[in-house]
């Protein structure tokens, strides 16, 4: 990541630099660097960084500097999830450790008479998502009336989740004359079109722009079918040992299918979805962060907002639909200059999403292979099956090779007559191409198994051959 002079340079206050000292922050990050002078001296400013670059310390140093010193309530945060506006509001309450500043996070499944008592005690920053934030707002619980500046963090992550006419409402309902401070990883035109009608003055900074996933983390793909990738899975686990892996797939039935598998086995792993209570919710992600769940696996909704510190794997089991998802799953790992691995299991279907995901990205993600096991390594648990749905062509035929050919007499009628023997209906058999010493032939992918079961050595005449899988070559 790149940084550019030193905390000292950008005038802090000595309670400033004592915390960031403390928190272990030797240099402003890009994004700090370039957003704090600005926001110091009243701008507007639309940021364009991933997450992990440091936007909490860009925004919140400025709104700590700058609080005044009564207990009033000046500075709004909007977050998209509570995870996220926890975590938000605790960062900042660590940079303001040797200040007076007091803040709050407000969040839906959290008690709002205590919310509100905390309001009325006096606050000077307020952490929240969208909803009830909202709430607050029409019970008048909070006096936005001295509110003077609002940020908006994770800006896409908040359109993808539907809250972009919240935000205009939040928006609407605080005061004209105050400073705003927008960041996302992506700009599509609906956040555009939001800081047009909100902060059509603001100063834009595009930080990574031109490298939307994150330096430090390896990116590799994997070509497996869907019945093997509980296999991959597994032998990643065992080979790799990631310390902390958060695995994504594509619906809340496979998060509870893969992780009651991997728990079968012993694997520290636990799933997370959207019908999960808050409570539940809140329990598995404590066990996470403190390591007693190791393996994460989650569907992009219930992820969302998601920020755990030391996860060294994100895997994709399944390919995202949406090439910037991909962007924000990798984005949780190789945080803060450690090194992180990105893992993606493609099948034969998934590789358009590949392409999309590249094309995004404007880089080539690396092929791998599945790293595997020795034999006295880990548990023996899942085999590697043949997998005719990858082998097979647009048609789901599977090519074989029987090694007879016209120097042996064999004819296309002869070559059926074997295959059918074996108890494969004729209809499943497709072309068949005779050479001089060997015979390329079709067979349906729901007989492909039954033929290399039975036909494994063919006897023609006074000749003995044998049926070879061939598959299909890699694109």
């Amino acid at each position: 990541m790149e940084t550019m002079g030193s905390f000292e340079e950008l005038g802090l206050s000595d309670d400033i630099l004592k915390a960031v000292k403390h928190m272990g922050f030797e240099q402003p990050t890009t994004i700090q660097w370039k957003a704090i002078p600005l926001l110091m001296d009243g701008e507007d400013v639309l940021g364009q960084a991933r997450t992990g670059t440091g936007k909490t310390a860009a925004f919140g140093i400025p709104i700590i500097e700058k609080k005044g010193k009564e207990h009033k309530l000046e500075a709004l945060v909007l977050e998209p999830t509570r995870e996220l506006a926890v975590q938000v509001a605790n960062e900042l309450e660590h940079l303001g450790k040797h200040t007076s500043i007091r803040c709050l996070a407000v969040y839906g499944g959290s008690s709002m008479e205590k919310q509100t008592r905390e309001l009325q005690r006096g606050v000077d920053l307020v952490v929240g998502t969208p909803g009830r934030m909202m709430d607050h707002m029409r019970r008048g619980n909070m006096d936005i009336s001295s509110v003077k500046f609002f940020a908006l963090d994770e800006a896409d992550r908040m359109l993808d989740m539907g809250f972009i006419e919240d935000i205009r409402w939040i928006m609407q309902g605080l005061p004209e004359k105050r400073q705003n401070a927008l960041f996302s990883a992506t700009m599509p035109p609906a956040i555009k079109e939001l800081v047009k009608e909100n902060m059509p003055d603001s100063v834009e900074l595009y930080v990574s722009k031109d490298d939307l996933t994150v330096p430090d983390t390896e990116q590799v793909y994997y070509s497996i079918g869907r019945i093997n990738k509980i296999w991959a899975l597994t032998q990643i686990l065992d080979v790799e040992r990631p310390s902390k892996a958060l695995i994504f797939c594509a619906t809340k039935r496979m998060v509870g299918r893969i992780s009651e598998q991997l728990q079968q086995y012993k694997y520290p792993a636990d799933g997370l979805h959207g019908d999960l209570t808050q409570a539940k919710r809140e329990h598995i992600l404590r066990d996470f962060r403190q390591g007693k769940v190791q393996y994460m696996v989650a569907t992009d909704v219930a992820a969302r907002g998601l920020d755990i510190e030391g996860i060294t794997h994100v895997i994709n089991y399944d390919v995202p639909d949406e090439p910037m998802t991909y962007i924000h799953r990798i984005g949780r790992t190789g945080r803060a200059g450690k090194d992180g691995k990105a893992i993606t299991f493609v099948t034969s279907k998934e590789k358009s999403s590949l392409k999309a995901i590249e094309f995004l990205i404007k880089k080539e993600i690396k092929r791998a292979e599945v790293p595997e096991r020795k034999r006295n390594q880990g548990r023996d648990k899942f085999r590697k099956l043949i997998d005719f749905d990858e082998l097979c062509d647009p048609f789901g035929m599977v090519e074989f090779i029987m090694s007879l050919g016209s120097g042996d007499g064999i004819k296309v009628n002869d070559v059926v007559s074997i295959i059918t023997r074996a108890r494969i209906a004729e209809s499943l058999i497709g072309d068949i191409e005779i050479g001089d010493v060997q015979t390329r032939v079709q067979i349906h992918k729901s007989a492909a198994l039954q033929a290399k079961r039975s036909l494994g050595h063919v006897n023609f005449k006074d000749k003995r051959g044998r049926l070879a899988l061939v598959g299909k070559k890699e694109e």
